[in-house]
C-alpha cells in the first residue's frame, strides 16, 4: 500500500514540474549585460532578461502577470 502511495505521488509530482507554465523564473546574473540600467538577470527557465538597481535578482516571475506591475 504504500509503494502504491509512494507511485501517485512521485507521478503527480512529474507531472506538476513538468508543465512549464508551472515553473517559476530562475534568475541567473548576467555580468556582461551590467550597465547604467543596473544588474542584468537572465531566467534560466524562460529567457527574460531584467535589470535591477539593488544587486538582488528580480522577487517576480516574468512567465507569469504580476500584480505590482501593473
Amino acid at each position: 500500500m504504500i509503494v502504491i502511495a509512494g507511485l501517485i505521488l512521485a507521478f503527480v509530482l512529474i507531472v506538476l514540474f513538468s508543465n512549464r507554465a508551472t515553473r517559476y523564473c530562475r534568475w541567473r546574473a548576467d555580468r556582461l549585460g551590467d550597465g547604467p540600467r543596473g544588474r542584468c538577470y537572465r531566467c534560466a527557465a524562460c529567457g527574460a532578461v531584467a535589470f535591477t538597481d539593488t544587486g538582488k535578482p528580480p522577487d517576480w516571475c516574468a512567465a507569469r502577470p504580476d500584480p505590482r506591475r501593473g
